[in-house]
């Protein structure tokens, strides 16, 4: 049977939130989000050094009834599930940073470079990108960017994270490729920009490429993500966000990677193994279209933690 209850556990980070949201949603779960909202000097700490977890997020983000299952995000909710112990049965995505014999299961990628019995491994970050979604989208969608010349290229952009940077120069850079694109490969372009894209980024970004027909979603309104993944011939997703490219490769479309100033061992892992895969290139400044299939192990994983649970 299904657990009668789910709680989703994470800080109030968006690709957090999408990657346990997506598996309980491919493993059909009515499932109830809680915020990790650590108080006082908790904050400023790392979790591996909080000595109750459970006080350091405060009794009212726990109060019960306990569910039956919990699945969390990231290393604060790792440090809860953990300590919440045996009381429930407890599913974390990522690495947790800590003694893997605490969680029932733990989904991880493979740039998370772990492995053991209680591990499921996928390619890419888990996510909430399914065909059926896409379709609607695109149905949705394909009126509003009709006007855009084709091929269209979507462009997902991002922000500094404390491993890559992109400020006003990487921004300015950014938006003049993607304009000589426009002009030499005769492109059409919708951009969306996402909550870390610095907004003098965004004002460059917009102040290149509109005047020459470029959509870029100015933050209002309903968000053009979903219908830009399902209508794009081709896909540019800065190299900052594991979330938004693995949510980029679980399309029809061929995903171009563009680079910035930084370095992360676990997202150059990440992105050798799409490279190799053939599913993702860097960005050159140009249109480039290629035969690709989808990239999407968010169901499997689901399936294999049912059947591990035993729902």
């Amino acid at each position: 049977m299904k657990p009668s209850a789910t709680w989703l556990l994470t800080e109030d980070y968006a690709g957090l939130h999408a990657q346990v949201l997506g598996l309980a949603e491919a493993a059909g779960l009515a499932a109830e989000q809680r915020l990790l909202r650590p108080r006082g000097v908790w904050r400023h700490l790392s979790p591996r050094l909080w000595p109750s977890p459970l006080l350091a997020v405060g009794q009212e983000t726990l109060a019960p009834p306990l569910p039956d299952l919990v699945i969390g995000g990231g290393g604060k909710a790792a440090a809860v599930v953990a300590a919440l112990g045996r009381r429930v049965r407890g599913v974390i995505v990522q690495h947790p940073r800590r003694d893997l014999r605490r969680f029932d299961l733990i989904v991880a990628a493979r740039h998370d470079e772990i492995t053991g019995a209680n591990v499921i491994i996928t390619r890419t970050a888990l996510h909430r990108v399914t065909p059926a979604r896409l379709a609607a989208a695109a149905e949705q969608w394909a009126p509003r960017l009709a006007h855009l010349p084709r091929p269209l290229v979507s462009v997902l952009v991002g922000g500094a994270n404390g491993r890559f940077h992109l400020g006003v120069a990487e921004g300015a850079a950014l938006a003049g490729q993607l304009a000589a694109m426009m002009g030499r490969d005769r492109v059409g372009l919708a951009l969306t920009p996402s909550r870390r894209t610095d907004p003098a980024v965004k004002r460059v970004l917009t102040e290149t490429l509109a005047p020459l027909g470029a959509m870029v979603w100015d933050g209002t309104g309903e968000n053009p993500y979903f219908g830009m993944l399902a209508l794009a011939d081709a896909i540019v997703v800065t190299m900052d966000s594991v979330s938004m490219t693995s949510e980029a490769v679980a399309t029809g479309a061929p995903v171009l990677v563009a680079e910035l100033p930084g370095r992360s061992r676990r997202g150059s892992v990440f992105l050798r193994g799409l490279i190799d895969d053939g599913r993702v290139r860097l960005y050159q400044g140009r249109f480039e279209h290629w035969p690709v299939v989808p990239v999407d192990d968010t169901a499997a994983a689901a399936a294999e933690m049912c059947r591990r649970l035993g729902f």
